[in-house]
């Protein structure tokens, strides 16, 4: 009589290693995850991440030419995906090569500029248009990124530190640039060039096309702050929730950034790092990933009007 599977130690040598093989390809899809971290790719990974799913089910029931047409699909696909994202892989190889594997999970040792001196860059750059009245349009995210297809145009990704010289030199009027709004992200210009949708209320029909803008934007995207500097007047703005408060000061610009667009300096403070933490922490960013990824988003909610 034959053993069962449960009793066959070459049955269990080989369960044990397929399921170390699939948990280390999940690892490195996570940290491949981490990596990308906008919505505009999630879609593509997810895919991808479903014909890896089918190619190892395919060689367990042993269906060798569906196999070998899935491991194709798979080899392409891989490749495809690291020539259209091909900066964010040179990242993560850099990243390995430095021996940076925290950072891969959210936790650098690599200083990054602290908040309040990426609203003073912005508060300085924002005078200084001001009071040579040249037009500006700046968009804070703060909180999930911005969906692309909430901009009319997605424009020019920059991925630049956010300094008050960049951000000047890209609103003069003989830059290629300056005709849209500059987009902040995580403390960097994420993105320059960026067209936004205009607001449709009758109020704001008297104003310029950069507060329509801001207006615009803030009206679909809730978790977002637009800064607007008039060129006609050089009279300084802020956008929330579809509603402009303006005119305003430097300073109190300041004031309103750093209350609505950052947390507290308490908020703020790093903790040591520890193992229990670090778990936690790739636990939470792994369910959170997956949730995004595997998502299913209802076309109509993001039907334009």
């Amino acid at each position: 009589m034959k053993s069962g599977p449960s009793n066959d130690p070459g049955w269990m040598q080989s369960w044990l290693i397929h399921s170390i093989d699939i948990g280390l390809v999940f690892a490195v899809a996570y940290m491949v995850l981490v990596i990308i971290g906008e919505r505009r790719t999630l879609w593509m990974v997810r895919g991808f991440i479903i014909l890896m799913l089918a190619t190892a089910i395919s060689n367990w029931a042993n269906l060798r030419l569906l196999s070998i047409a899935l491991n194709s699909l798979v080899t392409g696909s891989a490749v495809a995906m690291a020539v259209m994202l091909q900066s964010e892989f040179r990242q993560f190889l850099e990243q390995l090569g430095r021996g940076e594997v925290l950072q891969l999970f959210g936790r650098g040792r690599k200083a990054i500029p602290e908040p309040d001196s990426v609203i003073d860059q912005i508060v300085e750059a924002v005078k200084e248009l001001s009071q040579n009245r040249t037009g500006a349009l700046i968009i804070i995210e703060t909180g999930s990124p911005i969906d692309e297809r909430d901009f009319s145009v997605p424009g020019v990704k920059l991925n630049a530190e956010v300094s008050k010289e960049l951000l000047q030199t890209l609103f003069q009027p003989k830059t290629l640039l300056h005709d849209g709004a500059v987009l902040i992200r995580a403390s960097r210009i994420a993105a320059a060039g960026v067209i936004l949708p205009l607001s449709e209320r009758m109020a704001s029909r008297q104003l310029g096309t950069r507060h329509r803008a801001a207006m615009g934007i803030t009206e679909r995207v809730a978790k977002c702050l637009c800064v607007v500097v008039s060129e006609e007047t050089g009279s300084i703005s802020l956008a929330e929730k579809g509603v402009l408060n303006r005119p305003l000061t430097s300073s109190k610009l300041k004031e309103l950034l750093e209350a609505r667009s950052f947390p507290s300096g308490d908020e703020r403070k790093a903790t040591p790092i520890s193992i229990g933490s670090l778990k936690r922490q790739i636990g939470s960013k792994g369910w959170a990933l997956i949730s995004r990824v595997f998502r299913l988003r209802s076309s109509a909610s993001r039907e334009k009007k």
